[in-house]
This record gives C-alpha cells, structure tokens and sequence, in this order.
C-alpha cells in the first residue's frame, strides 16, 4: 500500500448505544454524497439493532426461515448477512483516490485489520482469496462488503464478538449453505467486551502510516 507524502486525517466514532440499521446506512450514503476533497475520513463503530441486511445482488432464496427479524436492502456488495449486539460493526467512509487504493486495497487492508485484532486476543485468522471475509478454521469471524461512490467507499466490516448466533441460523450467511459462524468470545477462555476491540482498532489506526491525525469521538 503506498504511504502518502501528504497524508488526510481521520475522524473514528465510537458509538454507545445500539443503533438503527436504516438510519446508518441513509446517513453514510449522505455523507458519502456530500463529502469534499479536503474533509477527513472517518470510521464509525458501532453495534445495530438485530437485523438482517441483503446486499445489492442478494437472492431471497438464502433468508431460510422467517423470525420476524426486519429485511434491509442495501447497496453494499455480497449476500445476506445478520447484524446485532454483540458483533462489532466498522463503516469505513475513505476517500479512496487520496489514499492511492483501488478496491481490492480496501478489501485486503479490511481483512488484514480484522485479522490483527484477532491476533491480539490470541486468536489465528485468516482470508480466503475466493470468498471474502476473515476465517477460523472452518468458522467464519468476519464478513465485508462495500459500496464505492466516486472514488469513495461506505459500508465496511462486522466482526463478531459476543453475539447470538440466532440469526445467522436462519440464513446462508454471505450466501453459503452451511457456512457456520464463530465469535471471540466462543474461542477463547477469558472473555472480552465490545469496548475493548473498539479500543483495540483505534490503537491498530494509530499504528497505521496512512494518516496524519487521528481524532476519536464517542457519542
């Protein structure tokens, strides 16, 4: 990846409270929307409300039991997936012509990024190059998926954390049967919060050469 000469700043948000998949989704596509060349890029973190989220070319066919859990259409690439508490969700808003990416960039920095964090809580990760994501052993961890806007890109990361895997039992997660889905805190014996691996990232972004600045927000 190449290191800026003149870097951007960085804006993380660190949100408290479970939030709305549809009001997020409206309000990174505005500012997506109505971003300049000169305003920093961001990372929102968060956790939703549980929901369930089919990308831009989802089949319905992969929703295999209905629990009463609401359906999000959304513009971001792959399947279906599941989002709730417990699960860390990392909406990464980067102007991708200033940093000097292409998608592919951005796919292989996300998956890195989630396989560090893993690596820090004793926990060996990695990425599949024919279906996108972060893997342990047979298990799935972590899912992706982007939507890129003139060189700018919204969506990003969900990693598990402590979730239920309730949800992701009434689907074909990201689109494949019998794919099962694992958690930090279902691999290891002393267990960790939302708030630690939130920490976590903004230390792993600060180690990172690619910005200038830094600023962290929790609302």
């Amino acid at each position: 990846m190449p290191i800026l000469e003149h870097k951007p700043s960085l804006i993380i948000r660190c949100f408290q409270t479970l939030q709305d998949y549809s009001v997020m989704f409206e309000a990174m596509k505005n500012f997506t929307h109505e971003r300049d060349t000169d305003l920093p890029d961001e990372i929102w973190l968060l956790e939703h409300h549980a929901v369930l989220t089919q990308g831009q070319a989802g089949k319905p066919e992969h929703i295999l039991i209905d629990r009463g859990l609401a359906v999000v259409h959304s513009d971001r690439g792959g399947q279906v997936t599941w989002h709730g508490p417990g699960q860390l969700v990392g909406y990464l808003l980067f102007d991708l012509n200033r940093l000097g990416w292409n998608v592919r960039t951005l796919v292989s920095f996300t998956e890195q990024l989630m396989i560090d964090l893993l690596k820090r809580h004793q926990i060996t990760a990695y990425a599949k190059p024919d279906a996108p994501g972060v893997y342990v052993g047979q298990k799935k961890i972590g899912s992706l998926g982007f939507k890129i806007r003139r060189g700018r890109s919204y969506h990003g990361f969900a990693l598990n954390v402590d979730c239920s895997f309730e949800g992701f039992e009434t689907i074909n997660p990201c689109g494949y049967a019998n794919l099962h889905m694992t958690s930090i805190n279902q691999l290891k014996e002393d267990p960790t919060d939302l708030a630690t691996v939130q920490h976590d990232l903004v230390q792993y972004m600060q180690n990172t050469q690619f910005y200038t600045n830094i600023d962290v927000v929790f609302q």
